[in-house]
């Protein structure tokens, strides 16, 4: 395996081996959690610790299998440093956005690493808009675009009827910032991939329009 590979077996083994230790110690998932009371309080560890926690084995699969399928592009493309830099530069942006939506509620509590997921899923289709999935369960190739709305869509989902202890806020803040981070970085997209970035500001503008509404 190479060098850049490694980086992403890295960031996954550390989600399994955290997550794992959540699952049997709840002490452990309390404390590190993202809590709006915790993170208010000063215990701002919890805004990056809460990404490497998941509610249960099927949240951990999930995000870890989108990573694993976006990661590389964004390792191959960038540099292994930028990976790190959009990674934690989402999963920060989206428990800053979870934060904000629930300052208010004291008890607000999620985890999981679907706003880094997010940022990586929207980064990597930045980089390489013309990309195909291959799913075990579709057996035709999905265009990497598709599958990156979906997932917010599926955000949107999850933020209404408040599904598990899952941080369906950050989905979007993370897509915001993979978003944000990954112009910076590269702003010769503009130049070779404007249409992609209109595309996929629709959504992320949708979903801050419900949120004001007051629809989710």
């Amino acid at each position: 395996m190479g060098k850049l590979d490694l980086v992403t077996v890295i960031i996954i083994a550390a989600n399994v081996i955290i997550s794992y230790k959540g699952f049997g110690d709840y002490s452990f998932f309390d404390k590190y959690k993202f809590h709006v009371g915790g993170v208010r309080r000063g215990e701002q560890i919890r805004m990056v610790s809460s990404g490497f926690l998941h509610a249960d084995t099927q949240h951990l699969l999930f995000n870890m299998l989108s990573l694993y399928f976006f990661a590389d592009v964004v390792i191959a493309l960038l540099t292994p440093i930028q990976f790190l830099l959009v990674y934690f530069g989402s999963l920060l942006v989206g428990s800053l956005l979870s934060l904000y939506f629930h300052k208010n509620e004291y008890n607000y509590s999620a985890v999981g690493a679907s706003g880094a997921v997010s940022g990586i899923i929207y980064s990597a289709i930045l980089l390489q808009p013309g990309m195909s999935l291959y799913m075990f369960f579709i057996p035709i190739p999905i265009p990497a675009y598709i599958f990156g709305i979906g997932y917010l869509l599926y955000s949107i989902y999850g933020m209404k009827n408040r599904i598990g202890n899952i941080g369906h806020d950050a989905h979007f803040g993370g897509a915001v910032g993979g978003y944000l981070i990954t112009l910076l970085l590269s702003p010769w997209l503009f130049e070779t991939n404007l249409l992609m970035i209109v595309l996929l500001a629709i959504p992320i503008v949708i979903l801050f329009a419900l949120k004001k509404m007051g629809k989710i």
